[in-house]
C-alpha cells in the first residue's frame, strides 16, 4: 500500500493514519523527523494489515467454536472445556496456541486458508494441549485420535509450514 505523509505545523504530538482511496495517509507533526516517523508508520501499516486480515477471514470465531465442539465430541467424548477459541492475526510463526491454565485457544488467521482437514488437525492439536501441555507421548496419542493427523502434518511439511517443534513425534 502506498503511504502519503502529510505534515502539519498545527499538529504537535500525535500521528494519525487512515486509508483514502487505497492509500495510507499519515498525518504527522511537521517537527517530527523522518527517522522518528519511520517506525511509527511501520507500526501503523502492521496494525492496518492485521485489521484487514481479520476482516478477510472467511471463517468466523463461531465457525471455529463449532469445529472445536465437534472434535471434542468425536475424539474426547465431550470432556474438554475451554473459555475461548478464536482467530488471531498476531501469530506468524505458529498455527495455534493454547493456554491450558485459563482455557484460551488462539488459531492463526493463516490456517483459515488451508484445507478443512488441516484446519481440523490444528484445532485438534490445540485441544489436546488442554490435557497435555507438552509434546510428549501422551499428547501425540491424543492428537492421533484424529484419523487425518498424519496426512495433515504431511501437507504442512510439504508446503514448508510444519513447526520444527512438531516435526518429530516421540
Amino acid at each position: 500500500m502506498n503511504v502519503k505523509i502529510v505534515r502539519s505545523a498545527r499538529r504537535t504530538k500525535t500521528v494519525q493514519a487512515r486509508v483514502v482511496n487505497g492509500e495510507l495517509v499519515v498525518q504527522a507533526p511537521a517537527a517530527l523527523s523522518d527517522a522518528e516517523l519511520a517506525p511509527i508508520v511501520e507500526q501503523l501499516q502492521r496494525r492496518l494489515e492485521r485489521r484487514q486480515a481479520r476482516q478477510d477471514l472467511s471463517l468466523s470465531d463461531e465457525d471455529l467454536e463449532r469445529l472445536a465442539q465437534d472434535l471434542n465430541r468425536r475424539y474426547f467424548n465431550g470432556q474438554l472445556r475451554w473459555q475461548s477459541i478464536r482467530w488471531v492475526t498476531n501469530q506468524t510463526r505458529r498455527f495455534g496456541s493454547c493456554t491450558p491454565g485459563d482455557g484460551t485457544i488462539r488459531i492463526s488467521h493463516r490456517v483459515a486458508s488451508l484445507p478443512a482437514f488441516v484446519r481440523a488437525y490444528v484445532v485438534m492439536h490445540e485441544l489436546a494441549h488442554l490435557r497435555e501441555p507438552n509434546h510428549g507421548l501422551r499428547f501425540w496419542k491424543l492428537v492421533n485420535r484424529y484419523p487425518l493427523t498424519e496426512r495433515a502434518r504431511g501437507y504442512l511439511m510439504a508446503i514448508g509450514l510444519e513447526d520444527v517443534e512438531d516435526a518429530e513425534e516421540p
